[in-house]
């Protein structure tokens, strides 16, 4: 039998979710999972542990985003800097990343596809992670962003090089490029290109910056900062998010 805690949180969940207007529910949702290290040592566990119980969360969230409307999600599951860290720390992370991806799209709900600079990756996750998004292609479902090595200004870095590339072979001379070079062309360049930019970010245990995630698509973004750890992000959390953003007028930088 369900306590009263667990029956006052369904319905306080049901309230918020009545609360929620279809034309007010964010198109694109990007949320900066951030936490599971300290979340670990709050509770005397291995680091590994709240990896995994950060991974344990996410199709949750990706199940909550699908009842809410919500078209495109970006999860930044790991950064350019996490690379960084030391093999005992990297490598487990790394499976679990192979592990969680792997169980999305063997779902078949979601359509993923993986963001990042794959040539920073060990070249088996890149190779485990092309085939779990390629075996996606055809769902119809909503699109699922995995951000793995990402980083905001690699992103735009490798956006302009890609951009100068194909002007190079079109021999587009340097001057001319640089004379008509708009917005739009490197827009079309990022790893995002065709997507929508996103409405709404969150970042979990509060922290509020946004530490290179997805620069160049949010300059319009609303945020919304979250106190909770990743693994103990729940379902009125996110809602909570969406009805913020909902209250909220945008004003697309004006």
């Amino acid at each position: 039998m369900a306590s009263l805690r667990e029956l006052l949180y369904r319905a306080y969940n049901r309230s918020l979710s009545k609360q929620l207007q279809a034309d007010r529910v964010p198109r694109h949702v990007g949320v900066m999972l951030d936490g599971n290290r300290r979340w670990a040592k709050a509770r005397g566990a291995d680091t590994a542990h709240g990896h995994r119980a950060g991974a344990d969360n996410i199709q949750p969230l990706l199940e909550w985003c699908d009842e809410a409307g919500v078209e495109v999600v970006t999860l930044w599951l790991l950064s350019t800097d996490n690379l960084n860290r030391s093999a005992t720390e990297l490598e487990p992370l790394l499976r679990i990343i192979e592990e969680v991806v792997a169980e999305l799209a063997a779902s078949k709900r979601w359509r993923l596809h993986v963001v990042g600079a794959r040539d920073l990756l060990p070249s088996g996750t890149a190779a485990a992670l092309a085939t779990a998004a390629d075996s996606t292609v055809e769902v119809e479902g909503m699109l699922v962003n995995v951000a793995i090595g990402y980083g905001g200004r690699q992103e735009i870095a490798d956006a302009v090089r890609s951009l100068l590339a194909e002007h190079a072979a079109k021999g587009t001379p340097l001057a001319e490029l640089a004379r008509t070079l708009e917005v739009e062309h490197i827009s079309e360049h990022l790893y995002t290109k065709g997507q929508p930019d996103p409405d709404l970010v969150i970042r979990t245990s509060g922290e509020q910056r946004l530490g290179g995630f997805l620069l160049w698509q949010s300059a319009h973004s609303e945020f919304y900062f979250c106190e909770a750890f990743w693994p103990d992000f729940r379902k009125v959390d996110f809602l909570r998010a969406l009805r913020s953003y909902a209250e909220r007028e945008r004003r697309f930088g004006a």
